[in-house]
This record gives structure tokens, C-alpha cells and sequence, in this order.
């Protein structure tokens, strides 16, 4: 054992141990990334040569987050937290049936959970709006919790009813010889022995719902009240700020010489294609309403100054 643990700690075990630790920095540095940008103002961001420490960092980019996003942030929690209660409470005793008292049309049920699954997206969100809308759903938390969970409970019964599957017959039927019924089996054996599965699907369900995007923003039709955190990051990344504004000024103003002087060179450039044009074509000279148009979307050149 000894000689065995010197030969893991040697040159190939160093080795080894430094290539992960390099891969495991690659795969992290996205994430350390974000996090030292959000210490940073958009100018130091955007700079050649951006700060890889967050020296001098400040928290106003998280306190303006929280300001504007804190709504969205807890109402992303309540659908999160409601579609979890909601696909356990449905998922729990549906798996119960399919896998311990193997109701009828058990296999029936597994092949429309298996093929909900492949119905695409966007087909389920514009049924949902179909439905939702008479019924006054649409702009609610509740609306968004009940769409959450089509896509929340099927993936929650197929992973408990793999479990139940496997739970030893002879429990069962023991809490039975001693008078359980099936509810006390339910909630006394079934659910102690499945709690790995139950952690699993209420991760899932809670998962789907706090990164839903597509049922957010099809039956959400702008009220603050109802809006996740998903719609309103997309709403806040592209929304332009003052300090944007400060920031492209300041790096236009020192080009603009520049940029003046390349836009009066295009300008004489078009006056000689334009007289080139007339004489290649035996005098023939492009329409007035053309010509004119084209010298008027460029700047004149400058006039010469008499001395």
C-alpha cells in the first residue's frame, strides 16, 4: 500500500493532478469571469486589455440589479416554489398508482407521459394561451405556475415511478398484513424508502421553472407584477444606460476628425465616378433625381479658402 501510494505521488501523479486542475480552470473561469465583471463599470469592461481583478470594484451594478430586478427576482421564487409543491403533489401519488397498485391503462399513461415530452415548445405555450385566456390566466403567477408544471410533472412521474419500480414487493406487503391501507403505505413506506427520488424531482421541477423563458414571455403580457427574473435580465441586459451613452462619446470625440475626413474623400470620389460614368456612356448622364440624391447623402467637400 505504501509502495502504492508513492508511485501516485510521483511525477506521473503530479502530472495528472496539475492537467485537472487545469481543466477544471478552463471550465470554471466563465463563472469567475461574471463575477469580476459585476465588481466592474461597463468602461473597464470593454477596455483592450481588461482588469482580471476586480481592484477598485464597486457594488453599484448589483445594488441597481436589485432595484429594478428584486420584483421579478421573488416572483421567479413563488413560481419556482409553486411549480415544485404543485408537480410533487401530482407526480408523487400518480407514480404510486402506475408502479405500486399497477391501476389500469398504467403502460397507456407512461406512453403519453413519454410522448408529451417530444411535443415541442412553443406548440404547448400557444395552447396554453388558448385556454388561459378565457379563463383569465394569462399576467398571473398562477398561470405561470400551472405552465411550468406540463413540463414539470411528466419528467417527475417517470423519475419516481423508476424508483417505486424497484422497491422490494416484500415491504409492501408488509405494512399491509399489519393493516396499512394504501394511503399509509403511500406516506409511511413508499415515501421514506423514495426520498432520493422525490430530492431529484423537486430539483428538476424547480429547475424547469426558475429558467422558464418561453411560457414567461408568451403568457405574460407585460404586467411587473407577474414577470420572472428571466424576462426581466432580458430586458435589463439590452436596456442602454447613461454610462454607455458617456462611454461611446468619449471613445467617438478623438476619431471624429477622422471620420469627417474619410466621409469627404468618399464624397469627391463619387463626383469623379459620376463624371467617369457620363463619359464611358457618350454623354449620357444619370437622372438628375439620382445624381442629386447620391452628392446629397454625402457631405460637400470643403470650400477654398481665398487669401
Amino acid at each position: 500500500m505504501a509502495a502504492r501510494s508513492a508511485r501516485r505521488s510521483g511525477p506521473a501523479g503530479w502530472t495528472r493532478t496539475g492537467i485537472g486542475v487545469l481543466i477544471l480552470a478552463v471550465m470554471l473561469f466563465p463563472l469567475y469571469w461574471m463575477v469580476n465583471a459585476s465588481f466592474q463599470t461597463n468602461a473597464p469592461i470593454a477596455l483592450p486589455s481588461p482588469h482580471w481583478l476586480p481592484i477598485g470594484g464597486t457594488l453599484s451594478g448589483y445594488h441597481d440589479a436589485l432595484r429594478e430586478q428584486g420584483g421579478h427576482f421573488a416572483t421567479s421564487v413563488v413560481v419556482a416554489l409553486g411549480t415544485t409543491v404543485l408537480a410533487l403533489l401530482i407526480a408523487t401519488p400518480a407514480s404510486y398508482a402506475i408502479s405500486i397498485l399497477r391501476a389500469r391503462g398504467a403502460q397507456a399513461v407512461i406512453l403519453f407521459l413519454l410522448v408529451a415530452q417530444l411535443i415541442p415548445g412553443i406548440v404547448m405555450a400557444n395552447a396554453l394561451y388558448r385556454i388561459f385566456l378565457p379563463l383569465h390566466l394569462l399576467n398571473s403567477v398562477g398561470g405561470l405556475i400551472l405552465a411550468d408544471s406540463t413540463l414539470a410533472v411528466p419528467f417527475a412521474v417517470l423519475i419516481l415511478r423508476a424508483f417505486m419500480v424497484a422497491i422490494p414487493r416484500e415491504l409492501i406487503e408488509a405494512a399491509r398484513i399489519d393493516g396499512a391501507g394504501s394511503i399509509r403505505v403511500l406516506l409511511s413506506v413508499v415515501l421514506p424508502v423514495s426520498r432520493n427520488a422525490v430530492i431529484t424531482s423537486a430539483l428538476f421541477a424547480f429547475l424547469f421553472a426558475w429558467g422558464d423563458f418561453l411560457f414567461a414571455s408568451t403568457l405574460n403580457l407585460g404586467a411587473t407584477d407577474s414577470t420572472p427574473i428571466s424576462v426581466g435580465l432580458y430586458s435589463f441586459i439590452g436596456a442602454g444606460t447613461k454610462e454607455d451613452e458617456d462611454f461611446v462619446e468619449g471613445h467617438m470625440l478623438p476619431n471624429a476628425h477622422e471620420l469627417a475626413a474619410r466621409l469627404r474623400n468618399h464624397a469627391s470620389a463619387v463626383d469623379v465616378s459620376l463624371v467617369e460614368f457620363e463619359g464611358k456612356n457618350h454623354g449620357t448622364a444619370l437622372p438628375d433625381c439620382i445624381s442629386q440624391g447620391i452628392r446629397t447623402l454625402l457631405p460637400s467637400p470643403p470650400a477654398a479658402s481665398s487669401h
